[in-house]
């Protein structure tokens, strides 16, 4: 098994950032957790503590609290924090402005064989290797969230990303216990994101054309679609029906299908409302419940799948 990362530097100290200081620190990583705000910082801390006490809670940690915090360094200096690190992961905001300005102050401060990884969503690799001077050694490097539950990672390759730098940021994703996707093309959303909002955008469809109701279609994927999948992928599960079966499935559903280019009123009709989700009390659905509440529902939710896949595998990570 490959080794993980002696130090690992993180810019950006938000709910990402601190999750993935707690996961690479929880495998041995000397972790420096950097941002602009000495309050983010702070917070951070706070993150921290409380993600430890959820691992903890659920049976999901190995190790002791304090071994784990010891190993998290935090700074306002960016070129401080990054200066002796193997890998510097990027998860400031989604601005290519904000990005340029990170990635050009850690090119400069670090040596040419760290490698830069950003935590983009959507934001193309090939156009951030344009804000450094060696291109090769900037990789996507795309975590869900929290990166201490959810154990896939997509590393996406740029136009001019170095096959080394793929194949080193691979290993240090496995050695902290993640599964890496390599993804061999810079297309926009990735592979997760596209999967999620093509299955989102039929779904909204359904409900826009009267088909089903918000909540059976929501129940539909989560206890039903999304039950079987955590099983079985979409390729296997052709594979068990018959893969003759599902070509002349898709054949006849493929030209039923949304094709949709924007959201749409389910989306526009909400927001124009204020229903922009769990924060303001509701979204497409309502809540009585805070969003730190809601987050932690879900995130036990989570854990409970991640147990019973870690008592087949024997990991607790």
């Amino acid at each position: 098994m490959a080794n993980p990362p002696s130090h690992v530097a993180i810019v950006g100290a938000g709910n990402m950032g601190a999750g993935l200081a707690v996961q690479f620190a929880r495998h041995g990583t000397s972790t420096t957790l950097i941002d602009h705000r000495q309050s983010n910082l702070d917070t951070a801390r706070e993150s921290v503590t409380d993600a430890l006490t959820f691992l903890q809670k659920e049976d999901l940690l190995a190790g002791d609290h304090a071994t784990i915090r010891e190993l998290i360094d935090y700074t306002l200096e960016t070129a401080t924090g990054v200066a002796d690190a193997d890998l510097v992961l990027e998860t400031v905001s989604e601005s290519r402005e904000v990005k340029r300005e990170v990635l050009e102050t850690v090119a400069s401060a670090t040596p040419d064989d760290t490698i830069l990884a950003s935590n983009t969503s959507g934001i193309p690799i090939t156009e951030l290797g344009e804000f450094v001077p060696n291109p090769e050694r900037l990789v996507g490097c795309h975590w869900w969230n929290p990166p201490y539950l959810l154990p896939l990672v997509e590393v996406v390759r740029g136009e001019q990303t170095a096959a080394e730098t793929v194949a080193r940021t691979v290993d240090y994703v496995e050695a902290v216990g993640r599964d890496p996707i390599v993804v061999e093309r810079d297309v926009p959303g990735f592979v997760w994101n596209r999967i999620q909002f093509a299955v989102l955008r039929e779904c909204t469809h359904l409900v826009a054309e009267g088909v089903a109701s918000l909540d059976d279609v929501e129940r539909a994927v989560r206890d039903g679609y999304a039950l079987r999948t955590a099983a079985v992928g979409p390729f296997e599960t052709a594979d068990l029906s018959g893969v003759d079966l599902f070509r002349d499935i898709a054949n006849n559903l493929y030209p039923e299908l949304s094709t949709a280019t924007e959201a749409g009123p389910v989306f526009e009709d909400r927001i124009a409302t204020g229903a922009t989700g769990v924060a303001s009390g509701a979204g497409f659905h309502t809540y009585e419940e805070s969003l730190a509440e809601a987050i932690l529902r879900r995130d036990e939710r989570v854990a409970a799948i991640q147990r019973a896949r870690n008592e087949t595998s024997g990991r607790k990570d």
